[in-house]
């Protein structure tokens, strides 16, 4: 099956994580599980960050930012293979494929670049105090994330238009539960050095960069740390970083972990469960560790939840008003 003249049944088959029948209920209730506990999570964090006027800083906005990318990096790959399981059918359309080999690329690379400006943020903060709003300016953030979303829009349209030129095999099987770009290359019945080329450049780009500006940014935080002759205020300062800390070290850590386990088992499978760390369980526990953490979070949220709480019992107490007058009007 040639990519450029493919049908509206041209399909490949996704293997998943597991051929055993008897295991396919519990990875349903599993994956639903932590896919809807990751989107009210992550939504929760939004909603907390826009509700409360504590929290419109550029550290917050970034975390809201993402949390929305988190949110859509799941929501790219469970959803299809929640479906291939209650269904019984490992089969992706060729323009799905390609549509979540789009998406998938765009949002871990807005992963890794809003860490990396998060990692800025603090580095600002702790190392430049008395400039930092003027440098950390809203219209500096908004342009930053805006020109994250414009290339790696960019990137993942050029990662689908070399994959438009391949071809592929009738019932081509891909070994993973989701149409991820290098096992795809893979299986190409064609020539694909070009697009190896460009995936190892984008590589770079999305990975390679963005980690080295982390690197960068908390090697300025700690040495501005040593210099402070307070411990008090070193730890209130090093503080400030924990939660984010956590996450690139969550989120890298794992992301690592599945390389090193694809290249030294040189197992597909094996590299498909690795993956669930860094696609499923990182984007999960995000809102838990910054909630945890962080005072203000906290606080925003039992205020929001608050509201809710407050707000359905007003509502509640309104119908119940309007009941006892409707049914005094008919008595």
């Amino acid at each position: 099956m040639k990519a450029e003249n493919h049908t509206g049944v041209a399909q490949f088959f996704l293997l998943g994580l597991s051929d055993d029948p008897e295991l396919q209920p519990l990875l349903f209730e599993l994956f639903l599980s932590m896919y809807l506990v990751t989107v009210l999570g992550n939504l929760l964090i939004i909603l907390a960050v826009i509700s409360d006027s504590h929290l419109h800083t550029p550290m917050y906005f970034f975390l809201a930012s993402l949390s929305f990318v988190d949110i859509c990096f799941t929501s790219t790959t469970i959803p299809k293979m929640l479906v291939n399981i209650q269904t019984h059918n490992k089969g992706i359309s060729y323009v799905q494929c390609l549509t979540q080999v789009y998406f998938f690329v765009t949002f871990l690379g807005m992963d890794n670049f809003i860490l990396t400006v998060m990692a800025y943020d603090r580095f600002v903060a702790i190392c430049h105090p008395l400039r930092y709003r003027l440098i950390m300016n809203p219209w500096l953030c908004g342009l930053l994330v805006l020109m994250f979303w414009v290339i790696m829009l960019c990137v993942s349209l050029t990662a689908v238009l070399l994959m438009v030129q391949i071809n592929f095999s009738t019932g081509t099987e891909i070994p993973h539960f989701y149409c991820e770009l290098a096992q795809v290359l893979k299986v190409a019945t064609s020539d694909t050095l070009i697009n190896n080329i460009f995936m190892y450049v984008a590589t770079v780009l999305i990975a390679m960069f963005p980690a080295s500006g982390i690197i960068f940014s908390y090697s300025q935080i700690v040495s501005s740390l040593l210099r402070m002759s307070s411990t008090a205020s070193r730890y209130k300062a090093f503080s400030t970083c924990g939660s984010h800390l956590s996450v690139v070290l969550l989120f890298y850590g794992t992301g690592l972990g599945v390389y090193l386990s694809s290249a030294g088992n040189h197992s597909s499978h094996e590299s498909s469960v690795a993956s669930v760390m860094y696609t499923v369980v990182t984007p999960m526990l995000n809102p838990f560790i910054y909630s945890l953490r962080n005072k203000d979070v906290k606080g925003a949220l039992r205020k929001l939840l608050c509201r809710v709480a407050c707000g359905s019992l007003w509502t509640s107490d309104v119908r119940k008003k309007r009941m006892l007058q409707t049914l005094r009007k008919l008595l």
